[in-house]
């Protein structure tokens, strides 16, 4: 039987058997976490990861993900996540609150945040939209694969704007 000193060792037990992949061992400490400290928000951000890319339970990972953020709108991690599952779900009223409340969070990557916006806007062919967030994106981000990966993004978005405007060609004498 294992016994913890504390909520935090639990939570990393609990992170280490879900990268070991143990996902249900995972959510039953979790939950455990959960039950002894409502409060703690690692664990609602965590269980939202599970329920998001595990189990594919978007509410149930929605609701984490709000509850992390409502406990601790300072904890970088989960707005990457939030706001992907919130374009996915095309939650068009609440994406700019959170994208706000995300680019004013230290520790949030800008770069991350300005490119998942990007997609959202692509995939909603807003072009105009999606080039200014990739704009956006390449002029904060510092990695190479990322910056790799954004400017692929501007060129796919440059090429459909290409091909999407209509050009009419007139003779005249």
């Amino acid at each position: 039987m294992d016994i913890y000193y504390s909520i935090e060792e639990k939570y990393l037990h609990a992170v280490e058997e879900y990268w070991y992949g143990e996902t249900p061992k995972s959510l039953q400490l979790l939950n455990e976490i959960i039950a002894a400290d409502p409060s703690y928000a690692k664990a609602y951000y965590h269980l939202g990861m599970i329920y998001y890319y595990e189990m594919k339970d978007y509410q149930a990972a929605g609701y984490n993900f709000k509850t992390c953020i409502e406990l601790d709108s300072r904890f970088p991690d989960v707005y990457e996540h939030y706001l992907h599952l919130l374009s996915f779900l095309k939650m068009e009223k609440v994406l700019p609150q959170i994208t706000e409340q995300a680019l004013s969070t230290p520790g949030v990557d800008g770069a991350v945040i300005w490119n998942t916006l990007g997609l959202h806007a692509e995939k909603n062919r807003n072009l105009l939209q999606a080039r200014h967030c990739y704009q956006e994106a390449f002029a904060i981000a510092v990695e190479k694969t990322q910056i790799s990966e954004i400017d692929e993004n501007l060129e796919r978005v440059k090429l459909k704007m290409q091909r999407s405007s209509k050009v009419l060609y007139s003779m005249q004498e």
